[in-house]
């Protein structure tokens, strides 16, 4: 089993936004595997200033080694996307992930993607509008797909996430969602997990969805959390000693779900507060620490 550590970038968002400030963090990590995120660099800004960035960035990664290996939404785009029961929004959304793809495609990316869509409540509860939507969505990603495959990708990702309206809550969903998708593709549609995010109260547990999908998972987000939480805490001594995850546990999990090869990508989270806001880089150089005892790449 080939395994990479590394960090997915939403430490970065209006902490560190300019490519040398965030490259220069990864590289004193020792870490050589990134997951860029929409948030630092938005797919509707001018062209101009993407192709600028888009220099940085590649120049900032071969000072500090390390390669962008994939490309996905975060937080601020945390949004319905592909999901939205606008028509023509979903249009525009899927306009955007092409463009998202073409950044990721000349920064190096093999795979990127998102959460699969949001429903809204008037969505959810109207079974012929969740029917209409879902389906466009099944569409709009198999459109990307074969775009990807265009742009020399390996795969697609989605994240299996946190209430019915955002998709996948369980593991029979995520697997259901992945035959739709990849009834007609260019790529392969695939899943980034989660190891925090078992959220539906029949399956808090994250082992048994690392044990399901691992095989299809080419990125996993790692995070310390408490059963049935999704804290994304980093993994401090103080934070492992009441947290749920255990690095022994994770990779025999993959190990047996037939994994062979996926990127980890720490996905810590640090509110805009007094006791946490200065600590992100200190945590981060505790999670490594930590990881690097059982995965040496």
């Amino acid at each position: 089993m080939k395994l990479k550590l590394g960090t997915n970038c939403g430490f970065a968002i209006n902490r560190y936004t300019e490519p040398e400030a965030w490259g220069k963090i990864v590289g004193d990590l020792g870490l050589h595997s990134v997951q860029f995120v929409a948030d630092l660099l938005n797919p509707f800004l001018p062209d101009s200033y993407i192709d600028s960035q888009i220099k940085r960035i590649k120049e900032s990664a071969k000072r500090y080694s390390f390669n962008v290996d994939s490309i996905f939404t975060s937080a601020y785009t945390r949004v319905n996307h592909l999901c939205h029961p606008d028509e023509q929004a979903r249009r525009i959304w899927l306009d955007w992930f092409k463009r998202l793809f073409e950044i990721g495609a000349k920064l190096g990316a093999q795979t990127g993607g998102s959460h699969f869509g949001i429903l809204t409540f008037d969505t959810i509860n109207d079974p012929e509008k969740r029917k209409r939507v879902t389906e466009a969505a099944v569409k709009g990603w198999q459109e990307l797909t074969f775009y990807a495959k265009e742009l020399g990708y390996e795969s697609v990702i989605f994240e299996p996430m946190s209430v019915p309206r955002e998709f996948a809550n369980t593991v029979a969903e995520t697997k259901a969602i992945l035959d739709m998708v990849n009834a007609h593709c260019g790529v392969p549609m695939k899943v980034c997990l989660d190891i925090g995010h078992a959220p539906h109260p029949n399956e808090r547990d994250p082992y048994p969805w690392l044990l399901a999908l691992g095989s299809v998972s080419p990125v996993i987000h790692l995070q310390q959390t408490m059963l049935g939480k999704s804290m994304h805490w980093p993994f401090t001594p103080e934070n492992n000693s009441q947290g749920y995850i255990t690095a022994e546990k994770v990779l025999a999990c993959l190990e047996q779900s037939g994994c062979k090869e996926a990127l980890l990508h720490f996905e810590l989270s640090h509110r805009e507060h007094w006791d946490t806001d200065g600590r992100v880089v200190e945590d981060h150089k505790a999670s490594v620490e930590y990881w690097r005892k059982y995965v040496k790449d």
